[in-house]
């Protein structure tokens, strides 16, 4: 029954959403009319959405209106798509130059999430890393999300092979900021080694990484800095079509 009810009140929440988008300011009794229920209970359900900041009053009392969020909610759908529509056609070029899979990362609750893959040529495995939640600090694209405070360490960092870095005076944040790009070698999984370089927005801020990955016997120690040059130019290409022109 709880589950129901909680359900109920959610398909009653986005037509609230949906009606207000559609007609504007709404006074609550109309709103209530529309969806068949109580006065009390849209009022309840308003409440919920204006603390939440998707609804607000309007200066006409007793009328509704879309709040700032949904436009805070919008924007970042809309940001999200935006970069991996925009970073297509250059992880395209980078996975054809560097030979292997390329990833745009994005930070989410504290971890790294891929957002969108392209593999490259020499590519042998079929793994797909987009939607997966990885580790920060055992990634390239986290470390530089670190580096760069797109995220925060979490408190204590977990060992995932012989050579993940499990303290953060050893992670060298500082000279990923001034070399301008990271790399982890066998550090969330023995055999794979991963560079990546940050994606900045319109504001000058981080708010992705886009990183190669491969099997470390062909992304060897070596080839780190000549690939992290190319994943740099790389992503200030995307920073620039994303609205960045710093």
């Amino acid at each position: 029954m709880g589950n129901s009810t909680s359900v109920q009140s959610v398909d009653r929440a986005i037509a609230i959403l949906e009606i207000l988008a559609r007609d504007g300011a709404t006074r609550v009794t109309d709103l209530a009319a529309r969806l068949d229920v109580h006065k009390s209970t849209a009022f309840r359900l308003l409440a919920a959405l204006e603390q939440g900041g998707l609804v607000e009053q309007s200066g006409d009392r007793g009328r509704y209106r879309l709040g700032f969020g949904v436009v805070r909610l919008a924007g970042a759908a809309t940001a999200q798509l935006d970069l991996s529509r925009e970073s297509r056609q250059v992880c395209l070029r980078l996975a054809e130059e560097i030979g292997e899979t390329v990833n745009i990362a994005v930070a989410r609750g504290g971890d790294t999430v891929n957002v969108s893959q392209v593999r490259g040529p020499a590519a042998i495995s079929g793994h797909n890393w987009v939607g997966q939640r990885t580790p920060s600090h055992a990634t390239s694209s986290g470390k530089v999300l670190l580096a760069f405070g797109a995220l925060r360490l979490g408190a204590e960092l977990e060992r995932y092979t012989p050579h993940t870095v499990t303290s953060p005076d050893e992670l060298g944040l500082a000279e990923i900021r001034e070399r301008g790009w990271a790399a982890t070698v066998e550090e969330l999984e023995v055999g794979l080694n991963a560079v990546a370089a940050p994606i900045r927005g319109s504001d000058g801020s981080v708010v992705a990484a886009v990183s190669a990955s491969g099997p470390s016997y062909r992304l060897t120690r070596d080839r780190l800095p000549e690939v992290g040059a190319l994943l740099t130019a790389g992503a200030k290409e995307i920073s620039q079509r994303i609205g960045y022109y710093g």
